[in-house]
């Protein structure tokens, strides 16, 4: 149940895809339009006491959602919005949501936000009012998978069989098509807070999760925070995408799969110390398809300006032994990733399996451009001796670790291909660094709450940035990683586990 200030006011709507609601245990009145949150009463017949309103010291109403949205909508900021269940924009509708609007989604309904192909969602925040979805749980007690997330279904193309296909966990969302110009909406400035309730087992909904989203759709300066599953998962489509950030997220940052084409540019992804998925957690992890065949259009999306942060700060920091790579290229994708930076993870870049190789040799996998950077004197929990430098990964210090024998880089008595010489061919401009700190990133990157992102004055990433040939989306910048001398984050709340959106 929401757990929120005494005498907050809930305002339910008898209105197409605003219905009301009683959810206090023992309460069956179907017709009351507002209740305080902390009554339990009923009478006899079953429905709802209320008392008097007590003054509120919120200035806000909660307006509960449920059901389909047809026409045309929009939701203001002066209200929060509350989803129950499934609540889907359909085909030919449109949802506006104004700046600074705050929605929650319930937890017992598994509360998620879906637009289906053909609906369209009109999200734009600004840097000094974003939307924010998350969890409707006080301040302190809020956790991953408090809720659903917002899933986009689009109708450009992916390659799947047939062309269209319902997304993981079987609650209806499908998507798929042929048009790669399909729009699907806006969504910028966009705060995703504890999304990610299971649907089924081991099957959670991403925090934003796009099927086949086409390049009509405007996806910019989104954040994804404290995610049950992937922060952002791409499922074919064409979307081009700016300004994504992934912090502390439970699976995968950046989940990309059946045939997605789109350019990402300007990521930022940290992970917390001990919160890694029994699957295995990843920066990246990129598939052509889930059996790996060379059904087209193949996943090769275009990556620039990643900078992607592990959970290792130092070799005195434990950390959950599940996680496994900065970068699961695998199942014969053609993913490329230019101008960026990985450190903190067991393992920069694994090239997984013979099709995955392949690709890199024929250059249709691409890293440009590129620095992955180790911990100093990293060894112990689980990962190799005491002492041990981590880098890029080669057979020395690539060491399988007890709970994930296969995150380890590939090496050469398994495919005939040399992850480390591939990596560091000269033409490709990648470097590896045995710590961190030789890079010049802020140390307090790590931390939890507002990191320092800049970095430092005269750091190696602050020049070598080459775009050549990467097309007209990208925004060609001197640097590598994510920042240069301005912090684009700025808008994001970091610290959105103790914020009351109340107000």
């Amino acid at each position: 149940m929401m757990k929120t200030r005494l005498g907050m006011m809930i305002l339910a709507l008898g209105i197409i895809g605003l219905t009301p609601s009683c959810k206090k245990e023992g309460c069956t009145d179907p017709l009351a339009t507002n209740y305080n949150a902390d009554i339990k009463e009923k009478n006899d017949d079953g429905s709802c006491i209320y008392p008097d309103p007590v003054p509120t010291d919120s200035s806000k109403t909660i307006v509960e959602v449920s059901g389909s949205i047809t026409g045309t909508r929009t939701w203001d900021a002066d209200t929060i919005y509350r989803l129950n269940s499934y609540v889907r924009v359909e085909s030919g509708a449109t949802l506006t949501i104004e700046a600074g609007t705050v929605i929650f989604g319930d937890s017992e309904t598994k509360g998620t936000l879906i637009v289906q192909t053909g609906g369209k969602i009109y999200a734009n925040g600004t840097a000094a009012n974003p939307i924010v979805m998350t969890s409707e749980n006080e301040p302190g007690l809020r956790n991953p998978g408090d809720w659903g997330g917002l899933v986009i279904c689009g109708l450009a193309p992916n390659n799947i069989a047939g062309g269209t296909a319902e997304l993981e966990g079987g609650y209806g969302a499908f998507h798929g098509g042929s048009d790669p110009l399909d729009n699907s909406g806006s969504i910028t400035y966009v705060q995703i807070c504890y999304a990610g309730v299971p649907i089924n087992p081991n099957e959670e909904v991403n925090s934003l999760t796009l099927g086949s989203v086409g390049s009509g759709t405007v996806v910019e300066n989104v954040m994804c925070a404290y995610g049950l599953d992937d922060s952002f998962e791409f499922f074919g489509g064409t979307v081009n995408c700016k300004n994504l950030i992934a912090y502390r997220g439970f699976d995968d940052d950046f989940d990309v799969d059946n045939g997605y084409v789109g350019n990402v540019q300007f990521c930022f992804a940290v992970r917390g110390s001990a919160f890694a998925d029994q699957s295995g957690s990843n920066g990246f992890e990129v598939d052509n398809d889930g059996s790996g065949s060379s059904n087209t259009p193949f996943t090769a999306a275009t990556f620039s300006n990643v900078t992607e942060i592990g959970p290792k700060e130092d070799r005195t920091t434990t950390i959950s032994t599940l996680f496994q790579n900065g970068a699961q290229l695998r199942r014969n994708n053609k993913l490329k990733i230019h101008n960026s930076f990985f450190t903190g993870y067991p393992n920069g870049i694994y090239i997984d399996g013979t099709g995955t190789a392949a690709n890199c040799t024929a250059d249709e996998l691409q890293i440009r451009n590129t620095v992955i950077a180790g911990v100093d004197n990293w060894g112990g929990n689980g990962y190799g001796t005491a002492g041990t430098i981590f880098g890029v990964g080669t057979a020395a210090n690539g060491v399988d670790h007890p709970t994930n024998p296969k995150g380890i880089p590939l090496k050469t008595n398994e495919v005939p291909f040399d992850v480390t010489a591939w990596f560091t061919t000269v033409a490709y401009g990648n470097s590896v660094l045995d710590k961190w700190q030789d890079a010049g990133i802020d140390p307090t990157i790590f931390d939890l709450g507002t990191p320092g992102v800049l970095p430092l004055a005269g750091s190696a990433l602050l020049s070598g940035a080459d775009f050549t040939g990467m097309g007209s989306y990208f925004t060609s910048v001197a640097y590598k990683g994510a920042f240069g001398t301005t912090n684009w984050t700025t808008w994001g709340d970091f610290n959105c586990s103790q914020t009351d959106y109340t107000w």
